[in-house]
C-alpha cells in the first residue's frame, strides 16, 4: 500500500491456515509519504500452523515519511487452542467439524468486511469446501 495523499486509511488483515508440509509467505509493505499527513494505516498478518511441518514467513513492514499519522503493524503465529477443541467435543462435536469450526471463526473476521451477501455466501462455502466439512457456514 503506497499513500501518496493526505487524511487516507488502509486496512490489511491477512489471515493464513497452514497444514502439512505448506509455506506461506506475507512480505505486506504500508509506504506513507511525507505529504501523506493524516493518514491512518493498518496493516497485521495473523497466521495458524496446523502441523509441525508447517511454515510462515512474515515481515510486515511501514516506511513512514510524514510526521502526522497513526500506522501500525503486527504478526501474529500459532496453533489451533486444544482446550476449545476439547469442549467442543466434549459437547457432541466431533474433531474435524470442531477443527473445522475453529479455523472458519479465525477466518471469519476478514469474512465479516465483505458487505455483498452472495459474495460472503459464496466465500463461506468455498471456505467449508477447503476445510472439507459439511456444516452449513450459511451466514
Amino acid at each position: 500500500m503506497h499513500h501518496i495523499e493526505p487524511n487516507c486509511e488502509s486496512h490489511q488483515d491477512y489471515k493464513g491456515i497452514y497444514n502439512e508440509r505448506s509455506t506461506g509467505v506475507f512480505n505486506g509493505k504500508v509506504v506513507v509519504d511525507k505529504e501523506a499527513q493524516k493518514t491512518n494505516a493498518y496493516q497485521k498478518s495473523n497466521n495458524v500452523l496446523l502441523s509441525d511441518k508447517a511454515t510462515i514467513n512474515a515481515k510486515p513492514q511501514l516506511e513512514i515519511f510524514a510526521d502526522d499519522v497513526k500506522c501500525s503493524h503486527g504478526c501474529t503465529i500459532g496453533q489451533l487452542d486444544d482446550d476449545a477443541l476439547f469442549y467442543m467435543q466434549q459437547r457432541g462435536i466431533p474433531e474435524k467439524e470442531g477443527r473445522a469450526l475453529l479455523m472458519f471463526a479465525f477466518a471469519n473476521t476478514v469474512l465479516e468486511s465483505v458487505k455483498i451477501p452472495e459474495v460472503k455466501q459464496r466465500i463461506a462455502r468455498i471456505i467449508a469446501n477447503k476445510l472439507n466439512v459439511q456444516i452449513g457456514f450459511d451466514l
